[in-house]
């Protein structure tokens, strides 16, 4: 990477690429623009939710307080607080780029809407974030990322299964947080985690609408091959999460969470969610299933020790661990998949919104 002394250490942080840090995504306009939307007999339900948005609900929400003003140098777990924000301000800003770059090409009126809804909703969330890194001195130079972040292509299928489970997820984990701090307000290392209720909600209402999106095109949904993608993208989001947490237990642990329980926790709920349009998802009943992702938490954590000390021995020994981790997930992908049904399928979220039926709403104007 070239060399760039004015940068943030944080930002030059965030422009590094790895496996397990957040992607920005690009992919082909004109093929989602060529889907036909309305086919199903879907097309007032998307006027519905393009009216959700422009409802704005979180507006006025993003608004920090005094709390915001207090001496954080000293605060618990700082450097791994800051690692937090920086990896969910660049996730955040990501889906921004995205979705503004969609509202600005795709020539279907409602899915430009709706795109450029939810980036000014992404902005939103990492500028919030950034202010709070703004604070500890270590703020991302966004326009940087914008330009110098390498971008993955996906096949637009790539891409709804991708953020919709990215969104859900989001939800699960802001969610979890925002009910513990509830209960254990003494763990409450900085007041940003008191805005994640209604924050989550924004994530929650975006996955609602790459849901609909697949529902709109169910070849997406119902093809074996799609099936086996659609499950690989939940484990990757889900083992993702996984290790990532697992490498940073110490912040978990200053926030009162046992992380392998929060993970859990989050995850079992995103499956739940994600039985509404995915006609199958990850067996997290079997207990193979998070045995496993364990000895893969636990390859990463033995293989990232024997890379810190260095040495060809070390290193060999290293990647053979990465081998035994890169299998382990193999293992956990051909665990046998549940299957949905009309039963065990998630309806709505209690108290969120969702849609009434044609001829029983109608359409609103943006919030003042």
């Amino acid at each position: 990477m070239e060399q760039m002394p004015n940068l943030s250490i944080t930002t030059r942080h965030a422009l590094q690429e790895a496996i397990l840090t957040p992607r920005f995504y690009t992919t082909d306009v004109a093929a989602i623009d060529a889907f036909d939307i309305e086919r199903h007999g879907l097309g007032d339900e998307f006027e519905w939710i393009r009216a959700e948005f422009e409802r704005d609900y979180n507006k006025n929400h993003f608004r920090r307080n005094e709390e915001f003003l207090a001496d954080f140098d000293a605060m618990p777990a700082r450097q791994l607080f800051i690692e937090f924000l920086e990896r969910s301000c660049t996730a955040e800003f990501s889906g921004c780029v995205l979705y503004a770059e969609l509202a600005k090409q795709l020539k279907h009126r409602t899915l430009r809407s709706i795109f450029q809804s939810m980036s000014r909703d992404e902005g939103r969330h990492a500028g919030f974030l950034n202010q709070t890194l703004a604070d500890l001195n270590v703020k991302i130079d966004l326009g940087v990322l914008q330009k110098r972040k390498r971008y993955t292509y996906f096949q637009p299928k790539f891409v709804f299964y991708t953020v919709y489970l990215s969104e859900k997820i989001g939800y699960a984990r802001y969610i979890t947080l925002h009910r513990h701090f509830e209960q254990n307000p003494q763990y409450l290392i900085h007041p940003i985690f008191k805005w994640f209720e209604e924050w989550c909600n924004d994530e929650y209402r975006h996955g609602e609408f790459f849901a609909l999106m697949l529902r709109s095109q169910p070849q997406l949904l119902h093809t074996p091959a799609n099936r086996r993608w659609m499950r690989f993208f939940m484990l990757a989001v889900y083992a993702t999460m996984y290790l990532n947490d697992s490498r940073r237990s110490e912040f978990y642990q200053t926030l009162g969470l046992d992380w392998r329980k929060f993970d859990q926790e989050a995850i079992w709920l995103c499956n739940r969610i994600a039985t509404q349009v995915f006609p199958e998802v990850m067996p997290l009943e079997d207990p193979r299933f998070f045995r496993y992702l364990d000895m893969a938490a636990e390859y990463d954590r033995k293989a990232n020790a024997l890379a810190e000390q260095g040495g060809p021995l070390n290193l060999a020994r290293a990647a053979q661990l990465r081998s035994a981790l890169a299998l382990r997930l193999l293992a956990t992908y051909r665990l046998p998949a549940t299957m949905v049904n009309p039963v065990t399928r998630w309806q709505s979220l209690p108290g969120f919104p969702s849609y009434p039926g044609k001829g029983n709403w109608q359409s609103v104007a943006a919030a003042d």
